[in-house]
């Protein structure tokens, strides 16, 4: 008779609640226009950790690394308008620690070969709420996943609670102070308080 004891293996689940359970979230709601100061106050308060910050756009990624780099973070944007030269040359030096923060859209996330990711940064939501959890298994147990939620995408982020039968942990950011919404702009009158206002998650059977 053997001796060995069979250990079981924990089998892992790929569903949108079992990704989402196995990292850590955080969303703090802003207004766009202050999304970038935000991002700034967060990687201040986020020493030596190595960033990924999602854009919806190549545009959008080109303004956020051009604003850090105005403020001395070693940062790159990289998407479909750079070679595949200039995207491996990227992720080669991300991964050895020569850049700390790389901004890019969706879609190039998933061509770049990134290691020990520590942050996520969903600078903005996804249009589609499933793609979200394609951006957690980047960061899947070893990393977290931090939003950046404008009025205009709370809708996006109810979706998003749905598909993980939980709501998201609400934060604000230490140090991080808000600026005056621009002419012609409505500010938002009542950010959402999960605790006073609660949404409604779908719990699993």
């Amino acid at each position: 008779m053997s001796d060995k004891i069979d250990n079981p293996v924990t089998k892992k689940y790929y569903d949108h609640a079992s990704v989402a359970k196995r990292t850590n979230q955080i969303a703090y709601f802003v207004e766009q226009h202050d999304k970038t100061i935000m991002l700034e106050q967060f990687i201040k308060n986020s020493v030596k950790k190595r960033i990924v910050v999602l854009t919806k756009s190549k545009r959008a990624a080109d303004e956020v690394s051009k604003y850090l780099t105005t403020k001395g973070f070693l940062a790159t944007a990289i998407h479909g308008n750079h070679r595949v030269e200039q995207k491996e040359e990227t992720s080669k030096a991300f991964n050895a620690s020569k850049i700390n923060i790389i901004i890019t859209t969706d879609m190039i996330l998933k061509t770049l070969n990134l290691t020990k990711i520590n942050v996520m940064v969903n600078y903005d939501l996804p249009q589609n709420a499933e793609e979200y959890f394609v951006r957690l298994l980047h960061v899947d147990e070893i990393g977290e996943a931090i939003s950046f939620v404008s009025q205009e995408e709370e809708t996006t982020l109810e979706m998003i609670e749905l598909l993980m039968k939980q709501p998201m942990p609400q934060e604000k950011l230490k140090d991080f102070v808000p600026t005056p919404a621009p002419q012609g702009k409505t500010p938002r009158q009542n950010p959402k308080d999960k605790k006073k206002k609660p949404r409604r998650i779908k719990k699993e059977k």
